[in-house]
């Protein structure tokens, strides 16, 4: 199974690149799905047509979803959420701020990645499309298994054990029904088990890629390349940029002739930023592109006669090379980053990477643990850290 995730600055048009790629795979053969994961769902008005939170087979091969977040949070979380409802709701906070409280940090937005291990699971379709929410939306998606691993850890683990001595106190003063039973907490352990599975295929680039959808504006330019840096950072590979909305050469009104020119300047830098990294471009049409007309039309422009489901570039977001005993280096691309925003934590078994607002746990492998930091640069675009034996 491909799984390819679309995203970029808001109103780029991630949703008919979406719609048109998964058109493209499915009239391919390919068994596809689409779903969305913004909450402000716009994918059944780009296929003009109804769908809802259960898959729809809007066209042959190609199905079509927005996703419940609800109904997978009551899913995944519902029973451990009750139980902590019923114990606030006991010692006197209201019932409904009691539910609102409970609600694992990230979970209505890590709805979605459930429902990509689901698919990749069951091996239903042959590719799945993400139509993902604007750039910081998705960010926080993708780091949502770190996110959580640490809530887990630090606060769910200290109240299970305090559940084992709650309970029979709990039970003599009437109580007891509000304090977890052992085998709940068994059900967050699959729901982590399963966000942390969501995370290793996201990050496996011989199944998921990330594309980035652009316009040729130099802010949006500027902003994809920052999501380039943090998606670098928490190890996700990315194998395409989409620049969207190319205003043709075919127009040649004066009125356009300006912006014209500023957008050749800005593809220009799109190449110069990403490198060799495949640059696929899409023109400005004369008209809203929606319906599966349109967006077949869009989807010829962007592949020709090319697959949208074949990995378009190949890359690793960070190694570990050996340099000679008990000698390593980590190398972690972080592109466009800048060094004096940069932090780094290390602890035995965990390094933590922060660039601007975001953070990153690079769980070390065993090799590593008792060796120590002996250098941190960067060289290019990456920064290279040294392990060895002080």
């Amino acid at each position: 199974m491909r799984v390819i995730v679309h995203t970029g600055k808001g109103g780029v048009g991630k949703t008919s690149i979406s719609s048109a790629t998964a058109l493209r795979c499915a009239e391919m053969g390919l068994k596809t799905i689409v779903i969305s994961t913004d909450t402000a769902h716009s994918l059944a008005d780009s296929l003009e047509t109804k769908i809802g939170p259960e898959p729809v087979e809007i066209h042959p091969n190609l199905w079509a979803q927005e996703v419940d977040a609800r109904y997978s949070m009551d899913k995944y979380w519902g029973r451990i959420q009750r139980y902590l409802t019923a114990l606030f709701s006991k010692q006197g906070v209201d019932e409904i701020v009691a539910e609102e409280v409970t609600i694992l940090p990230g979970l209505e937005e890590g709805a979605h990645l459930l429902w990509i291990n689901q698919y990749v699971e069951q091996k239903q379709f042959d590719v799945l499309i993400v139509d993902a929410a604007p750039t910081a939306e998705t960010l926080r998606l993708l780091s949502l298994p770190d996110v959580t691993r640490w809530w887990f850890e630090r606060v769910l683990t200290l109240t299970r054990g305090a559940a084992k001595i709650l309970r029979p106190i709990g039970k003599l003063v009437g109580r007891g029904d509000s304090i977890p039973e052992p085998d709940a907490w068994d059900e967050v352990n699959v729901l982590f088990n399963t966000l942390d599975k969501v995370r290793d295929l996201l990050a496996d680039p011989s199944i998921s890629s990330v594309r980035l959808v652009v316009n040729p504006e130099k802010m949006v330019i500027k902003e994809t390349q920052r999501t380039y840096t943090y998606l670098n950072l928490y190890g996700y590979a990315t194998d395409a940029i989409i620049c969207n909305r190319i205003i043709p050469d075919e127009v040649t009104d004066p009125y356009f002739a300006m912006w014209k020119e500023n957008q050749k300047d800005n593809i220009a830098y799109i190449d110069e930023a990403f490198g060799d990294m495949p640059l696929l471009k899409a023109p400005l049409f004369g008209g809203e592109i929606s319906g599966l007309d349109r967006l077949r039309m869009l989807g010829n422009a962007l592949y020709g006669d090319t697959s949208p489901a074949q990995q378009m570039y190949s890359g690793h977001p960070h190694r570990i090379e050996p340099l000679g005993k008990e000698h390593y280096k980590l190398r972690v691309p972080l592109p466009f980053a800048d060094k004096r925003d940069l932090d780094m934590y290390r602890s035995r078994d965990e390094l933590t990477l922060r660039v601007g607002p975001y953070r990153r746990n690079i769980v070390l492998p065993h090799t590593l643990w008792d060796l120590e930091i002996k250098e941190a640069k960067f060289e290019g675009s990456t920064l290279n850290i040294e392990f060895a034996r002080v």
